[in-house]
């Protein structure tokens, strides 16, 4: 059997709609006796395998989507099975039919005969009528992971004796994105592409993606902040032809694994990965939020290229906005007043006595104590002398202090400029003491695990720019700060504006008369508080 015969029989029996309807007519006809293991090896399971059993149905909604072809199905469905127990039919993309057609259906299915079962199979379930929806049970299937998919690649090209090459697999694997059916699809394709072999330049060039070192080469030159070198490395990408999207994608995917490693304590990447090496090491050069602001825009250039003149244009683009927008150390440049340079300098430890130097994320995880992660554990002891750092710059404005003489923490984050993940672990936490140079934190229990290396070490490099002085931060567990939190303080102010904004709007008198002559009703959801 030659190698496209084998996949597509492999197809048949592992995935698609099909297939599961397969192993239902087998589990509920075999001869052995009904069983969620059917044999596989009587008369009725070698039918099914084969096609050949009379009382298995499939009906392509796609195709006959008429109540006629319905009422077809009704009719015979009234009849007993000529050689198992049961009738079994599948009504493939059964959301294609028409509302007459599901209308017919209806009843069949409410009071079905004892000798069938339907299989109703849909991409679009929300497309169905609930009536339908009603008298069924749901069942989702769930994307494969691409080692699942990868490991039956294994097995069959060890079956077949293909030769292959490993990384070509994992390729494919992601390409699949969840679907056997397509992985193996591909697969057959990049086997007739390398003339009965498998071989990773092939899948490239198949699939038009890039080798992984090609984007590492992009976040290398991001990295050093050199323009020069990211363009070379764009026109290396371009030079094989590939889907820029895919690229992207995969930017995003390392630029995914990355912040692991930076962000989720004890977190290493797969075995096996000949990258691992180079991804590591770029956590270690790129900061935490350089990271979040290339994601972003690498997903938001992915979903803007069909605006672009030309992918390639697109593509450029969004890795020049990624080299454009990167923060500058000690804070951003005053407009007018940034480097008249092709490309931003290097990122680098500051040596000026204005800024404490800043260690880069994986050294900082070592070098820092981890924070609190339960609500009984205290990081930071105040007994810990806090370490020798260059002189902090005065803060830009004076921050107002509260009646214990502990600065606002409101104001204090508004200064320290504290947004996203920094901005919601402060929100969320209560400035409760000052215990020599470490501000003591509390945080609820459920928001501990915001408190993780390196973020704690950005809030106190940014709050001590605020404050003028070098300080350290103690986050410790304690339910009673629960409404005594910017955050909580923002919702109840929310809260309270929509109050008063359903008050006013019960109270206006055109509001009145339209429910006294009209019967109408204020629904309280469509009411907003102003904004100024």
């Amino acid at each position: 059997m030659a190698p496209s015969q084998v996949l597509r029989a492999g197809r048949a029996r592992a995935c698609g709609a099909r297939a599961h309807q397969c192993i239902f007519a087998k589990s509920l006809n075999c001869e052995r006796g009904e069983s969620a293991d059917p044999c596989g090896e009587c008369a009725v399971c070698t039918a099914v395998d084969a096609g050949r059993f009379v009382d298995l149905l499939e009906i392509d909604a796609a195709s006959n989507t008429g109540v006629d072809d319905v009422r077809e199905v009704i009719e015979n469905a009234q009849y007993a099975p000529a050689r198992g127990r049961f009738k079994v039919y599948l009504i493939d993309e059964v959301h294609m039919l028409s509302k007459p057609a599901f209308n017919a259906l209806l009843k069949t299915l409410e009071e079905p005969p004892p000798h069938v079962k339907f299989l109703l199979a849909t991409t679009d379930p929300q497309k169905l009528p609930v009536t339908v929806l009603s008298r069924c049970l749901k069942f989702n299937l769930k994307r494969l992971l691409p080692d699942q998919i990868a490991g039956q690649m294994r097995h069959i090209l060890g079956a077949e004796n293909i030769a292959y090459e490993e990384p070509a697999i994992g390729e494919l694997a992601r390409g699949a994105d969840g679907s056997l059916r397509d992985g193996l699809s591909l697969l057959d394709q990049a086997i007739a592409y390398g003339g009965g072999a498998l071989h990773l330049d092939d899948v490239h060039a198949m699939l038009g993606s890039v080798a992984r070192g090609q984007v590492l080469g992009v976040l290398d030159a991001l990295a050093a902040g050199d323009g020069q070198q990211l363009m070379a490395e764009c026109t290396r990408i371009a030079s094989f032809s590939p889907d820029f999207g895919g690229v992207l994608d995969d930017l995003a995917s390392v630029l995914h694994r990355i912040q692991l490693i930076q962000l989720v304590p004890g977190y290493r990447p797969e075995d096996g990965d000949s990258d691992n090496g180079s991804i590591v090491a770029l956590a270690e050069r790129l900061a935490a939020e350089d990271v979040q602001l290339y994601y972003q825009i690498a997903t938001a250039g992915r979903r803007d290229l069909a605006l672009a003149p030309d992918a390639r244009t697109g593509f450029e683009m969004a890795l020049l906005r990624m080299l454009a927008f990167r923060p500058l150390d000690g804070g951003e440049a005053p407009r007018g007043e940034r480097p008249a340079s092709a490309s931003p300098p290097p990122r680098t430890a500051p040596t000026s006595a204005a800024a404490p130097p800043r260690a880069a994320p994986a050294a900082a995880m070592a070098e820092r104590p981890m924070a609190a992660t339960r609500a009984d554990a205290v990081s930071s002891p105040s007994t810990e002398p806090a370490p020798a750092v260059a002189a902090v710059a005065p803060p830009k404005a004076a921050i107002p202090r509260d009646a214990s003489g502990l600065p606002n923490w409101d104001a204090l984050i508004e200064q320290a400029g504290l947004r996203g993940p920094l901005g919601q672990l402060a929100q969320n936490a209560a400035l409760r003491e000052r215990d020599g140079q470490t501000l003591v934190m509390a945080l609820q229990a459920t928001h501990m695990h915001l408190a993780v290396e390196p973020m704690v070490g950005q809030m106190e490099d940014r709050i001590s720019q605020a404050l003028g002085e070098r300080i350290r931060l103690r986050f410790v567990g304690d339910q009673q700060v629960a409404g005594h939190t910017p955050a909580a303080r923002a919702a109840n102010a929310r809260e309270a504006a929509q109050s008063a904004a359903e008050q006013s709007i019960e109270g206006d008198p055109l509001v009145q008369s339209l429910k006294r002559e009209f019967g109408a009703r204020v629904l309280p959801q469509s009411v907003k508080p102003f904004e100024s």
